[in-house]
């Protein structure tokens, strides 16, 4: 018998699975246990979005969608970019509509790599970033930003961009970021733009939680950058739409027709009704987002509070609804041993900083999008834990 698992695709004996949801999944298996893994939303999307949907489906709105958009859907995006950020796009040829963010950055890096080209990719980060690069066919170099708290600085562009030179073809920016909850000011990615600019380098824009951007007004790499930025964004966060799958990716005309191709092929559409239900979102403007916010401002500084007390040092999550921490000492300090010991002993989930790439290793990350009951009984049986296993 022929073994044809050996005769697949080289690379992607490259590509790892998401550890992320491996280790969630085998936290399931605790019947009690609380959950602080995987970055999911515990609101349920608002009601006026999915009465929406549930119009759409009604009315047969479950046919093959324009395949790069439905034209509500597309000019509410362009709209709410425009009123909200003032970003300009032509929903005619600058905007995809996308299967999640997901979706719209493999397809971007999938259009823009070609064979031993570098797209450099900062971390600690979510984990799709380089295996979308590997897949393409180019070289993903992390870059270790844990000693500039966990930003890219000026000086540390420049060290990766003179040391691979010609091959950089794209820079991933994930503002604000999964796993550290940083957000970047205007000026800061400004400064970073002017390394590029005018190069044939792409900013790869990750916007998928600019709406959960507490501590500062929105930054975004397409304000200086517009002719080199692919921006991607989507719903899933903002308003509790995860299994909706939409997102949308902005770009100028010529490299949106050329990543559509991917994304045609790959694709081939995105469900019309929950097209419909996202322009509902959108054209319902930002109440319901905005009082998701305030919940999770309220949870970010409950955790973080208790956290410290314990003895964990944190980073001061701006966005995102995550806390990146640093394992105390006295404590096993092998994240990815640290994560199953706590979930066996104290029936608490957390993901392993490393699961992130460089920079992450003996670090923690806990998500606070589930509910202030589940989080106070996390943490009480965190402190627990912490206390009966320090310098044991």
């Amino acid at each position: 018998m022929v073994e044809m698992s050996k005769h697949m695709r080289s690379v992607l004996k490259d590509v790892p699975k998401l550890k992320i949801f491996e280790f969630s999944q085998y936290a399931s298996q605790f019947n009690d246990v609380i959950k602080f893994t995987v970055g999911e939303p515990d609101f349920n999307t608002p009601e006026y979005i999915k009465q929406a949907g549930i119009k759409a489906i009604q009315n047969n709105r479950t046919h093959y969608a324009p395949q790069r958009g439905t034209t509500g859907l597309l000019s509410a995006v362009a709209e709410s970019l425009a009123t909200n950020y003032d970003l300009h796009y032509d929903p005619k040829t600058e905007i995809l509509i996308t299967n999640g963010v997901t979706e719209g950055i493999f397809s971007a890096i999938m259009a823009i790599t070609n064979p031993g080209d570098v797209i450099l990719v900062p971390t600690p980060t979510f984990s799709i970033y380089t295996p979308d690069v590997t897949m393409a066919g180019g070289t993903a170099v992390e870059v270790d930003t844990s000693h500039t708290n966990f930003k890219v600085t000026p000086d540390l562009l420049k060290g990766y961009l003179d040391k691979y030179g010609d091959r950089v073809k794209g820079v991933i920016f994930v503002n604000p970021s999964n796993p550290t909850g940083i957000a970047y000011s205007q000026d800061e990615l400004d400064k970073l733009a002017g390394l590029i600019k005018g190069k044939p380098i792409f900013a790869i824009c990750d916007e998928i939680y600019s709406e959960l951007n507490y501590d500062g007004e929105y930054s975004s790499m397409a304000r200086p950058l517009p002719d080199q930025t692919i921006l991607t964004n989507g719903l899933s966060k903002s308003y509790a739409m995860t299994g909706w799958r939409i997102g949308y990716l902005c770009a100028p005309a010529a490299v949106t027709n050329e990543i559509f191709k991917v994304h045609s092929f790959v694709m081939t559409d995105v469900a019309t009704f929950s097209q419909d239900a996202a322009e509902a979102a959108l054209r319902g403007g930002l109440k319901a987002t905005h009082e998701m916010d305030a919940k999770y401002i309220q949870r970010r500084d409950y955790m973080y509070k208790r956290l410290t007390a314990m003895g964990f040092e944190c980073t001061q999550p701006m966005g995102a609804f995550y806390i990146f921490a640093k394992i105390p000492a006295g404590l096993e300090q092998d994240d990815t041993k640290i994560i199953y010991d706590i979930v066996k002993k104290a029936r608490v989930a957390v993901t392993a900083g490393s699961f992130f790439g460089a920079g992450g290793e003996g670090y923690l990350r806990f998500s606070y999008a589930t509910s202030m009951d589940q989080i106070r009984e996390g943490m009480d049986r965190l402190a627990k834990y912490v206390a009966s296993e320090q310098f044991k």
